[in-house]
């Protein structure tokens, strides 16, 4: 009765609720004059430039209230010699530790008087700190993140309680089989530098010290491998604090070793019942041509629901599998870009006994699309999703920021979402059946997790 009542007072709502506009809204009314202050508003470019010293910055007005800075390092696990395996784990733990002029108490506390919050996220080419606050306070925001990345302490009490943490997340992320299987596949892959892992290895827990720490940071935390990015601060801005943060530093690092990708097979038995499974080759590099045609593929081919708890049926792959095995089984295309090499391929989890059926259609189905057997209309929804995707991602500050950070570091410009549209609009179906091409012909890798009874080996896909 209470809905019925609100409806009944909506429909006798006075008609001066409405109006009538005559001139299109996406017109500017022409009698009415801008302020001054309205034109300053206007969202910025992104403006990159670099310090005498090698350190690039780029910045971003988007007059946010609140700010996100961030600063990227060429130091993720594949810089790793043989003795430090598992160290950019442990600095990553030992971020909120002591740093010079500031404990861990200090900083945790003034950060937090700030409205602030601290990030640290590592990939295996690259780490990032990351922290956002009101825009009234990004100053003080950035010289407690350079005093974390510049000038640790590492206290040996502090390190020894970091070891702690370390295997809590060890055991934590590999509970995980996802993350299991995608570790084994790069070290199955790659013979050198990617081939790291992302996680502590058990038998390197407790073994780091502070002089390890110091020698690593000093190799690699160098201006000339870093870059200072910045949402929602004025240029000017950013660029006189990063002059007083790192204007007297110097220093161009060491540059990792040419990734060596040689193709293996890791396979991890245990009781799980559901099998997962990774096949892939060596994909693309990281702002090479041949990079956007391999993830309109991956879209082409499926990357998951769209919708939550929703089904995957616009995916040329799940319905191939589906097809092959009169079953619903998840798969997904995977890709994975580095700064010199990358991994594509096909991800699929499915119960035992049907393990060999699902991994055999997924392959069998890439190889289809290699000999040019996909329709024009799936390669324009994968382009679709991809456009999509790519400008829906960049809603958030966090996602903005770390897209602007990794291609300025790795190439040093960026594209803008505007033209990376144009460009994906620009792949044809020639370019997408290459990239298939590539995987069939390709070397391949492949990884495994679960009862692997029924699973294949890898010579024999």
């Amino acid at each position: 009765m209470l809905l019925s009542g609100c409806g009944r007072l909506l429909g006798r709502g006075s008609r001066r609720c409405y109006s009538v506009h005559t001139t299109p809204l996406t017109q500017p009314l022409k009698h009415v004059k801008r302020s001054a202050a309205s034109k300053k508003l206007e969202p910025q470019d992104i403006q990159i430039s670099q310090l005498r010293n090698g350190l690039v910055i780029a910045s971003l007005e988007n007059h946010s209230p609140v700010s996100k800075v961030g600063i990227f390092v060429k130091a993720g696990s594949r810089y790793e010699g043989p003795g430090d395996l598992g160290i950019t784990h442990c600095l990553r733990v030992a971020s909120n530790m002591t740093s010079r002029g500031a404990s861990a108490f200090k900083l945790n506390r003034a950060i937090e008087a700030v409205g602030g919050n601290l990030r640290v996220t590592s990939t295996r080419d690259t780490m990032l700190y990351s922290g956002e606050c009101m825009r009234d306070y990004i100053d003080d925001l950035l010289g407690y993140l350079g005093s974390i990345v510049l000038v640790p302490e590492f206290r040996r009490w502090e390190v020894d309680s970091a070891s702690e943490r370390l295997q809590v997340e060890r055991e934590i992320a590999y509970r995980q089989p996802q993350i299991r299987v995608l570790e084994n596949l790069h070290a199955a892959a790659y013979r050198n530098t990617l081939c790291n892992k992302l996680y502590c290895p058990d038998f390197m827990l407790g073994q780091f010290t502070c002089e390890q720490l110091h020698k690593y940071v000093k190799r690699h935390y160098c201006v000339g491998q870093m870059v200072l990015v910045g949402i929602g601060v004025a240029p000017s801005q950013l660029t006189k604090a990063a002059q007083e943060l790192f204007g007297k530093r110097t220093g161009s690092g060491q540059a990792a070793a040419k990734a060596q990708y040689a193709g293996g097979e890791h396979r991890d038995p245990n009781c799980e019942r559901l099998v997962h499974a990774a096949v892939v080759c060596e994909g693309a590099a990281l702002g090479v041509p041949e990079s956007l045609a391999f993830t309109v593929l991956q879209q082409v081919l499926g990357v998951g629901a769209h919708v939550k708890r929703g089904s995957d049926m616009t995916s040329t792959l799940t319905r191939a599998i589906s097809k092959a095995t009169a079953q619903p089984f998840t798969a997904s295309a995977f890709n994975a870009s580095y700064q010199d090499s990358g991994l594509f391929g096909v991800y699929t989890i499915s119960p035992d006994e049907s393990a060999a059926d699902v991994i055999n259609a997924a392959v069998s189905h890439v190889k289809q699309v290699a000999e040019g057997k996909i329709a024009e209309e799936d390669i324009e929804r994968g382009k679709n999703q991809l456009a999509a995707r790519s400008l829906m991602g960049m809603e958030t500050l966090a996602a903005l920021l770390e897209e602007v950070g990794s291609q300025v570091l790795v190439t040093g410009t960026y594209i803008s979402p505007a033209s990376a549209v144009e460009q994906i609009k620009e792949i044809t179906k020639q370019d997408v059946v290459k990239a298939a091409k590539m995987f069939a012909s390709g070397s391949k890798s492949m990884a495994a997790s679960g009862r692997l009874r029924n699973t294949p080996f890898l010579d024999q896909l």
